[in-house]
């Protein structure tokens, strides 16, 4: 009896495998270049990169961006390195494939010779818009938080770009 159930058992987990190896669909990846504002304290300039992969829901994603530096108005330059999560919907809505993010990475801030580089967090949404194949638009919006001490330890920042699917 128990030879009996012990090999039910290992039937039943070899099976419940192999269903779900095969009905689950393979991981899709993105890349994102982009350029925007960085809205908050002062607009100014960012450009960066994102690269990432999801499945279903949940993606994953590795972001670059820079906002450039303003020397009249006080406003230091801004590289981030952020290492996101995305909750996404699972197919496009009429095209549009919608998410939020959230995150944390490194950055640098500088301003003349004062600089920081110490961790921050973001979090924020978007859309990714398809226009043909694999290609996409993508708009995106950010809130940054930034620790240590930083001359602007909250920055807001928009950007559209475009994303290739594969």
């Amino acid at each position: 009896m128990i030879v009996s159930f012990g090999m039910r058992l290992t039937r039943g987990l070899l099976f419940t495998t192999i269903l779900t190896l095969g009905a689950s669909t393979p991981a899709l990846a993105d890349a994102t270049v982009f350029i925007g504002s960085a809205i908050q304290p002062t607009n100014r300039p960012v450009k960066g990169f994102a690269v990432g992969a999801g499945l279903l829901i949940l993606g994953f994603e590795f972001e670059y961006a820079e906002a450039s530096e303003a020397v009249e108005t006080a406003t230091p330059l801004l590289r981030t390195g952020m290492g996101n999560v995305l909750l996404q919907t699972p197919v496009p809505i009429a095209g549009m494939q919608f998410y939020a993010t959230t995150g944390g990475g490194i950055y640098r801030e500088r301003l003349g010779t004062r600089h920081e580089t110490q961790f921050g967090v973001n979090s924020g949404g978007g859309v990714k818009i398809s226009l043909t194949g694999p290609v996409r638009a993508r708009i995106d919006y950010r809130v940054f938080t930034l620790r240590g001490e930083p001359l602007h330890s909250v920055v807001h920042r928009v950007y559209a770009g475009l994303n290739l699917a594969f």
